[in-house]
């Protein structure tokens, strides 16, 4: 009688993937600390500007406008530093490229410790600019080398909240420094927050066994890159085969024309720039506002903003890990991840659009709240829609575009806002002019992602010709 013949154990289809080692597993939540710490520090260093904005304006004597420019020089090139970082991130381990990138940060805050002029700060604000382009989605691309794609709502959701934690901390933080030595304090303790970060990093950063996917067409999961899903190659390309992060199967790397205008990367740069404009608008104005027109002194305003970032930090630990319960449910792409960014959106911009009329003191505190706050979950999701539909081998280079472009608001709203403010007949009225403005474009964004992102969809759509076939019953678990 012939036994049968054992199927070949180099075959990763044939193997249900291994749990990962637990040493991986904690080394995998310390680089997922690290990288929560160096988005509060990321966040920190934005919004230093703002909380000094008035002694700033002050001292130096300079306009709403001149001060608007200021901070929209931020970004001038922020989102081509976003796009390069996204192209280097193929050929630098991010090690080496998050810990360069905290150090120049420390170097942007040195210039107005030693000449505090408009063009000290707007020198440093370039180059702070130019160094944290790349910083959230590069730190995003490093987390998720350490998860499969059905676990990384919660780091993800972690990575993002560094930012709420960012200024839930540095704005009693910074405020106090401010109030307390002078606001070129806050820039100094910063750039020694900066350094420390990039010496742990240097020490501790390591890329992790989810780096190097391998895709064996878009039909099977392809362009998710999940090492959770039930297609045999996907699973090898997860680290599941024979090796961490090694797959068997040949890099599927489509056109990037194709991967950048398909509907749902489109809808997730939508979503991506209604919250940036929102975000800019608070890092700029927002504290300047509360205590202008709303009377606050530098340590009301500065608890205010801490409870928005509270209020953005709760959201992003609530929905993030829900967002995958329901997708180990079945619940596809589109409503798990991507209505919920659309939906965020559109309720900050109505909330944008309410704030100019709001008279009952706690209604427009809670107003600004959901204008500032609710947008939060917008930046964990847009990445894990994006990633949904592109190859990983192409996923560091798509993010550095979406973030390049998604982060355009923070060149236009700042200095849009000061220019209003100083052709308006009051401050008041060019407020209500900026927050209209603002709600506008929200909520186009907001209802652009919610029409626009269907990642089931567009895998479909961007299946290499020839694998429909193969792919077609694999097509499902991109879902996650």
């Amino acid at each position: 009688m012939v036994q049968p013949q054992p199927r070949p154990a180099s075959r990763p289809e044939a193997a249900a993937p291994p749990p990962d080692p637990p040493a991986d597993r904690r080394r995998a939540w310390l680089i997922t600390a690290l990288i929560v710490g160096f988005m509060l520090v990321n966040y920190a260093d934005k919004s230093v500007l703002g909380l000094a904005a008035v002694p700033i304006m002050d001292e130096l004597h300079i306009s709403n406008s001149t001060y608007g420019l200021i901070s929209s020089s931020f970004a001038l090139l922020f989102s081509v530093s976003g796009l390069m970082g996204g192209i280097v991130s193929a050929r630098v381990p991010s090690r080496v490229l998050l810990a360069v990138l905290a150090a120049v940060w420390a170097v942007a805050q040195l210039p107005v410790l030693f000449v505090a002029s408009v063009p000290a700060l707007v020198a440093g604000r370039v180059l702070l600019g130019v160094a944290e382009g790349p910083a959230a989605p590069m730190s995003m691309h490093a987390l998720y080398k350490w998860f499969p794609e059905d676990r990384r709502g919660l780091p993800s959701a972690l990575q993002i909240s560094g930012a709420a934690l960012g200024t839930l901390i540095a704005a009693p933080g910074v405020t106090w420094l401010i109030t307390a030595f002078g606001w070129r304090s806050a820039f100094a303790a910063l750039a020694a927050v900066s350094v420390v970060w990039s010496l742990l990093w240097w020490r501790t950063g390591h890329d992790g066994p989810y780096g190097h996917e391998s895709v064996h067409g878009a039909g099977s999961g392809s362009t998710s890159g999940s090492g959770a899903d039930s297609g045999s190659v996907h699973r090898s390309g997860s680290g599941s085969g024979p090796g961490p992060g090694r797959g068997s199967g040949p890099v599927v790397r489509l056109p990037f024309r194709r991967l950048l205008l398909n509907g749902t990367v489109l809808g997730s740069i939508a979503g991506a720039f209604g919250a940036s404009w929102a975000l800019s608008l608070s890092q700029a104005w927002l504290p300047a506002y509360l205590r202008t027109q709303l009377g606050m002194s530098s340590g009301g305003a500065a608890t205010l903003i801490s409870g928005v970032s509270a209020f953005s930090f709760v959201l992003l630990l609530a929905v993030s890990p829900l967002v995958d319960a329901l997708n180990r449910r079945g619940v596809t792409n589109r409503w798990s991840r991507g209505a919920p960014q659309g939906i965020a959106v559109t309720v900050a911009a109505l909330a944008m659009a309410a704030l100019p009329f709001a008279d009952v003191r706690g209604v427009l505190l809670a107003l600004i709240t959901l204008a500032f706050g609710a947008h939060a979950i917008t930046f964990p999701l847009h990445y894990m829609t994006t990633a949904a539909v592109v190859p990983p081998a192409q996923r560091g280079a798509v993010f550095g575009f979406v973030a390049a472009t998604g982060t355009l608001p923070g060149l236009i709203a700042p200095s849009l806002t000061g220019h209003l403010l100083d052709s308006a007949p009051s401050q008041t009225a060019g407020y209500t002019h900026a927050f209209l403005v603002s709600a506008a474009v929200m909520l186009v964004c907001g209802l652009t992602a919610l029409a626009a992102i269907r990642p089931e969809r567009d895998v479909q759509r961007l299946r290499p010709a020839g694998r429909a076939g193969r792919g077609q019953q694999c097509a499902a678990p991109i879902d996650g």
